[in-house]
């Protein structure tokens, strides 16, 4: 497809605040970030996993290691898996069931740790795109994060629909609270599945949707509610990182009834093309 910069005037950076930021294979931004000019500021529970992430940083990237959540106290519970750690423990009872989840979720330490909210950090304000991979404390997230949320255009959040931590919140509570804050469901980039016991872990055989990446989106029936540059950056971000050409393509004719362009027009003859 076609790069947006070829409709778009030049955009200030977009602000990516990534909550849960390990390295666990490619970030759900990274095409935003390779095309895009781009602020990251990421946080992450475990220090030591902050020092690499910042080792390895380019320009215009930093990690703090702030546990994010409603400001609360709160037990970190470390587990064998170090990307599968949280603020929950882990439900050994359920994951039981499915093949290896017991033993990758299982707690080598626990932590004392007391939480920041989002909008008590300075570095979080202005945030455009809000990633959430926090294992099950999302919603504390999103508790402690209600002025941030007024900014955000797009979050990208990992949900459950089968409780994999004592007492987590599921995806029917997260839609909930997201759509109390004006966004409505997108998509869903990813679905994970793992196979009930004693099934080998190959995804051909996996039957059971356990989780998901699901994106929300600022609620298209109010899109005048937004800034023209609000919109000029949600029609780049779903543009670049979602493929979703026709949702972008409604984000700028919002513009253009709030500024007298053109760009829904121009944007449509590029998408059209052969």
């Amino acid at each position: 497809m076609f790069p947006i910069s070829l409709v778009l005037p030049e955009l200030p950076p977009i602000k990516i605040v990534d909550v849960g930021a390990m390295a666990a294979g490619e970030d759900p931004y990274q095409r935003l970030a390779e095309q895009l000019a781009c602020e990251i500021i990421g946080f992450d529970a475990q220090e030591e996993e902050c020092r690499k992430l910042n080792a390895a940083a380019g320009a215009g990237r930093s990690f703090l290691p702030y546990v994010i959540g409603d400001g609360s106290a709160q037990t970190f519970y470390q587990c064998a898996a170090a990307h599968s750690s949280s603020l929950l423990e882990p439900n050994r009872e359920l994951l039981e069931h499915f093949t290896g989840f017991a033993e990758m979720l299982r707690v080598v330490a626990r932590q004392p740790v007391g939480t920041r909210r989002l909008d008590d950090v300075p570095q979080a304000a202005g945030a455009d795109f809000l990633k959430l991979d926090v294992q099950g404390g999302e919603l504390m997230v999103l508790d402690g994060a209600p002025r941030t949320l007024r900014d955000v255009l797009v979050v990208h959040t990992e949900v459950e629909f089968v409780p994999l931590y004592k007492g987590q919140p599921l995806f029917s509570d997260i839609d909930a609270r997201m759509r109390s804050h004006g966004f409505v469901l997108h998509k869903m980039p990813f679905l994970g599945l793992r196979p009930f016991a004693p099934f080998p872990v190959e995804i051909e055989r996996a039957t059971q949707y356990l989780w998901a990446d699901v994106v929300y989106v600022r609620d298209f029936m109010r899109f005048e509610a937004l800034s023209p540059a609000q919109l000029l950056k949600l029609a780049a971000v779903l543009h670049v990182n979602y493929d979703s050409f026709d949702l972008a393509c409604a984000a700028l004719a919002a513009h253009d009834r709030q500024t007298g362009t053109r760009l829904q027009q121009e944007y449509l003859s590029y998408v059209s093309a052969p």
